[in-house]
């Protein structure tokens, strides 16, 4: 009997311990924060919750497009010139679209421009007819011997415009106009700028013309001549 009130006296003794540490709940405490539930609700506050998939925020988001229905959504700039040669490619060439085709050559003038600069002749090789490749990779030994390095900082092309489509029964051709802002700086073996202003944007207008041979399985255009405005 002696333990039996020993320990009942020490559990009440531990019970109104943690009642005054505790205290007692009236239903208007605040309830401890949720760190999940606190972050959540400070996302929602600035817009950047990411609903998940089937839940109706979805229904105000548009679906992602396939590359080919998101080409077919970008503007084509076209010489009036122009249209008719497009017309006799998109019949010799099943599938063919102007935008896809701009699309890909914007990028393909970014990487070659981009090449160029940084003497990168494996990456022009298969973009470029052997003889445009001549020319560049000629250009890129003579600046290698003079020590001269080029930076080219692609600010962005404002315009692409096709001004001439042609085909015939081995090939069609195809030329874009490409309207661009860069800054081209070349340096000499000391670092000293030999050509070009490092704080000058200047516009540069190109006249491209790609080339797919509609005999091979190849689907990739090949840049056959560059000019410039005449």
């Amino acid at each position: 009997m002696l333990d039996i009130i020993i320990f009942a006296a020490i559990a009440l003794f531990l019970a109104w311990r943690l009642y005054g540490v505790l205290g007692r709940r009236t239903g208007n405490e605040r309830p401890r924060p949720d760190p999940i539930t606190v972050r959540r609700s400070a996302d929602a506050a600035e817009g950047n919750v990411v609903p998940l998939p089937g839940r109706p925020a979805d229904a105000d988001r548009p679906p992602i497009e396939a590359p080919r229905e998101a080409a077919a959504r970008v503007p084509v700039n076209v010489d009036a010139a122009a249209r008719a040669g497009l017309d006799r490619i998109a019949a010799a060439e099943p599938g063919f679209e102007p935008a896809a085709f701009l699309g890909g050559a914007r990028a393909a003038f970014e990487m070659i421009v981009n090449a160029y600069a940084a003497g990168d002749s494996a990456t022009l090789r298969p973009l470029l007819s052997d003889e445009v490749f001549g020319h560049f990779d000629g250009a890129i030994r003579k600046r290698t011997a003079a020590q001269e390095t080029l930076t080219t900082t692609l600010i962005g092309i404002t315009e692409a415009t096709i001004v001439e489509a042609e085909v015939d029964a081995k090939a069609a051709r195809i030329t874009v106009r490409f309207v661009s802002e860069q800054v081209n700086v070349t340096h000499d073996a000391e670092g000293r700028v030999v050509d070009g202003d490092p704080s000058t944007v200047t516009k540069v207008t190109d006249i491209w013309s790609f080339l797919r041979n509609l005999r091979a399985r190849d689907p990739n255009w090949t840049l056959v001549a560059t000019r410039s405005p005449a």
